[in-house]
């Protein structure tokens, strides 16, 4: 313990340190008075707060000790004393004012006092490292970062992760304008951090990382079509499209599902979908029975979004596995089967949109006639038991549509009694709720009609255009240009959460919810499929951080 007049007396001696120094022309010289303010560190609470103040304000002048005056700094922020931490922290971005060599240091452990529990302490923190990142962001970014993305160092703590991670997406983000200058220079760097993290992330962390890179004005909406694919092979690499696909591996199939969605606002701007379409052909069609029954729709969905981005080769080659499933869920009689509607909407937009890239594929597929004038016309070839079996699936689907609409426009209208004999609030919500998902289950059946009825013809024409707009889709207003933009920007709030048709997520638009519900509302008529929307995602490979 130090009595008051030795503390008062240390405190004198501090004192005239400082003032000694303040009054130096040439302070390098005046090494003792240095060496008194180090020491005073492990004084009194007083001379500790004091120290605090006065190590960092004259490092610059004794580089000899510097490796002392850090030290000692560096125990004031461990203090006890909440007063001497904060005063500590404080001053830590004065060590490299003059000094910017320490950048780097002082940030690595400004990252480690994020998990500071008080306020105050915590709000020193995150102010003296947006003063750092002011002075040098790319020295302060590429410390900070490396607390994310050590993923090959067992001791990495994941509650500074953790905070870090916040930090970066509160505080450093929203602040790119200001912090990330010159501009393209360090946009890029950032970039390259992001990507080095992304080893071992979670879905969550993933689409906030994602939603980041796509706000950057190297990748805006007038960015070049390499700097689009570039985000394309960011997401192609966190899918793992080069490892072995295994059904049972439920995560990887969340992780390949949500990243083909996210991949969807990017094929809209011209990158390609190939490699995922390759790999679904190749991978996932073959086993599509095996799939968890809530990724079956959210698969099939993304497929129908991503057709009309697909090139003519990969649309020959993925067209096969399409008419197998379409003709799996388009029973050819009526008799006993079950028809799920939300999958064969899905699958005559994928067909429609596949076929019109290369029309005559179809000729050995459904027994169309399509001429080219290529040998793949394959006109000399008798394919009529396909044309006759496939069409008849499709006169099924229509009577069964039919039938569908006739029920739920009876329900409609019973709907609108029941509104009007509603008298709490609780009924009239769910009510309207109902009207909602028979809406969309008729514009499902619109949907199915308006794509089977052209492909009767022996030589028919599929649709290439967006006239079709999906039934869990809204519709787009021609007035604004940007608006399947922003759908897909808005969309992209259910790939993190692995499922993108649950009654409680909203990042399908309106649809996302509705279309789970109608296909409820469809049932007792003909099975609806639907997506269960538990909202399980990847967890990061290697720390297994899932999220829920």
């Amino acid at each position: 313990m130090v009595d008051g007049s030795e503390d008062t007396s240390e405190i004198e001696k501090l004192y005239e340190y400082g003032e000694r120094l303040n009054e130096a022309k040439d302070k390098s010289q005046n090494v003792k008075d240095y060496e008194g303010i180090i020491r005073a560190a492990k004084g009194s609470i007083k001379a500790k707060q004091l120290a605090a103040q006065l190590i960092p304000r004259f490092f610059k002048f004794f580089p000899s000790i510097s490796s002392q005056a850090v030290e000692a700094h560096f125990d004031l922020c461990e203090e006890e004393e909440l007063g001497i931490r904060v005063q500590a922290i404080r001053g830590l971005p004065l060590f490299c004012k003059d000094t910017p060599e320490y950048v780097s240091k002082i940030v690595d452990i400004l990252g480690q006092l994020l998990t500071a529990e008080e306020n105050v302490e915590r709000d020193a923190v995150h102010k003296a490292l947006l003063s750092l990142l002011r002075q040098d962001a790319k020295a302060s970014l590429t410390a900070l970062f490396k607390h994310i993305e050590s993923t090959d160092e067992p001791s990495t703590d994941e509650s500074i992760r953790e905070k870090v991670l916040n930090f970066v997406r509160d505080k450093v983000f929203p602040q790119k304008a200001e912090l990330l200058k010159p501009q393209e220079q360090m946009e890029r760097h950032i970039t390259e951090l992001v990507k080095k993290s992304l080893q071992d992330v979670t879905g969550a962390e993933f689409k906030m990382f994602m939603d980041f890179l796509k706000s950057l004005s190297i990748f805006g909406d007038n960015a070049p079509p390499e700097r689009v694919q570039e985000l394309i092979e960011i997401i192609e690499g966190q899918a793992d499209l080069d490892a072995q696909f295994n059904v049972s591996d439920v995560d990887h199939i969340d992780r390949l599902i949500s990243c083909l969605y996210m991949a969807l606002p990017f094929f809209m701007r011209g990158a390609s979908n190939s490699k995922f379409l390759n790999y679904v052909n190749k991978h996932i069609i073959p086993v599509f029975d095996k799939l968890p029954e809530e990724r079956k729709l959210d698969l099939l969905k993304n497929l129908a979004e991503s057709s009309p981005y697909t090139s003519p080769q990969d649309s020959r080659q993925l067209l096969p596995s399409i008419v197998q499933l379409l003709k799996k869920y388009m029973p050819r009689r009526k008799a006993g089967e079950e028809m799920n509607f939300t999958y064969v909407e899905c699958l005559l937009y994928t067909f429609h949109h596949l076929a019109h890239k290369t029309p005559n594929a179809t000729n050995s597929l459904c027994g169309y006639k399509i001429v080219t004038g290529q040998p793949s016309d394959r006109l000399g070839e008798d394919f009529s038991e396909c044309y006759k079996d496939f069409t008849e699936r499709l006169s099924n689907v229509e009577e069964l549509a039919r039938a569908t609409m006739k029920k739920l426009t009876q329900g409609m209208a019973e709907h609108g009694k029941a509104m009007a004999a509603a008298k709490t609030d609780e009924a009239k919500a769910s009510i309207k709720t109902k009207k909602q998902n028979t809406t969309t289950g008729l514009r499902t059946c619109n949907n199915i009609l308006a794509m089977t009825q052209p492909l009767h013809s022996k030589s028919p024409s599929f649709a290439g255009d967006k006239k079709i707009n999906l039934s869990w889709k809204e519709a787009v207003k021609p007035s604004t240009p940007s608006t399947a933009a922003a759908a897909g920007a808005k969309r992209m709030a259910t790939a993190t959460n692995g499922s993108g048709n649950s009654a409680t997520k909203k990042g399908r638009g309106d649809g996302g919810v509705q279309h789970q519900l109608v296909n409820r509302a469809l049932e007792g008529l003909s099975r609806g499929g639907r997506s269960s929307g538990r909202g399980r995602g990847w967890g990061g490979r290697g720390r297994g951080r899932g999220y829920r």
